[in-house]
């Protein structure tokens, strides 16, 4: 009756996550409803709205594409960051222009690293943590919960398969076996098919209220420039259609040494 143990096991899976998805879930309704009052006339900044889409490695990459346009710091298409005017407009480009170091001149790749690390990122989360806009860091998000459900759902088959591939034990067939497992496994898909229609989109970092405010940006006219770093905040670098400028990011992830 070793498969009986195992079934135990998938039902601690499944019930485990399946719980914990519903807590989120709960969780996340009731900050919703606490700070949606709060949250509905608010216009979010660039940087706001940066580290709500891609958190602060967004708000790097944002923060670096601003300057380049403006002329203000070269990206090279090798992957070079060069500081052209060392006088930052306000602390997240004093972060990137702190991040390149006083030789002014550094790769894009650690330059964002530590912009993304920096204090004034820091005080960025915190504000919109405050503010009911974005998930605070250690909480159990629904997007992680729901992870977990699919972590249990695949843990819960490789023991059912484990289970049916044991030598058949007297008076209980196989069939009865995988109908057991199959209880576990039909919670965690069915805890995954509601999660999807009712609290999906999953966010990392923005909070439901914060989502919204996202999406109202979807809406912003374009072709201005606001716009355009709107939509790298949004997007990411992706958005960048400049190809010298977009050659610069691709070198970012490369390898690098001090």
């Amino acid at each position: 009756m070793f498969w009986v143990l195992l079934l135990l096991l998938a039902w601690a899976f499944a019930g485990t996550a399946c719980t914990r998805l519903c807590l989120a879930a709960v969780r996340a309704a009731a900050a919703d409803a606490r700070d949606e009052p709060t949250a509905r006339n608010r216009e979010l900044t660039l940087y706001e709205a940066a580290f709500l889409s891609g958190g602060p490695a967004r708000v790097a990459d944002v923060t670096l594409v601003s300057m380049a346009r403006q002329r203000r710091l070269l990206l090279a298409h090798t992957g070079w960051a060069t500081v052209v005017d060392p006088r930052g407009r306000d602390e997240m480009e004093r972060s990137v222009i702190g991040a390149i170091g006083p030789g002014g001149q550094s790769r894009i790749a650690p330059v964002r690293t530590r912009a993304a690390a920096a204090e004034a990122v820091g005080r960025l989360a915190d504000g919109l943590v405050r503010a009911g806009l974005a998930v605070p860091e250690g909480a159990g998000t629904t997007g992680s919960a729901v992870r977990q459900v699919r972590v249990a759902a695949l843990a819960v088959t490789v023991l059912g398969v484990t289970a049916l591939l044991l030598p058949g034990q007297p008076g209980t067939p196989r069939l009865l076996v995988g109908l057991w497992f199959a209880l576990p496994l039909t919670l965690a898909l069915s805890c995954l098919a509601i999660a999807r229609f009712e609290v999906h989109p999953y966010s990392r970092w923005a909070s439901p209220a914060g989502q919204r405010l996202l999406n109202t940006l979807a809406g912003e006219p374009a072709g201005d420039e606001r716009s355009f770093l709107t939509s790298v905040a949004v997007r990411g670098v992706r958005a960048v259609g400049e190809p010298e400028l977009r050659a610069a990011f691709t070198h970012r992830d490369q390898p690098w040494r001090e």
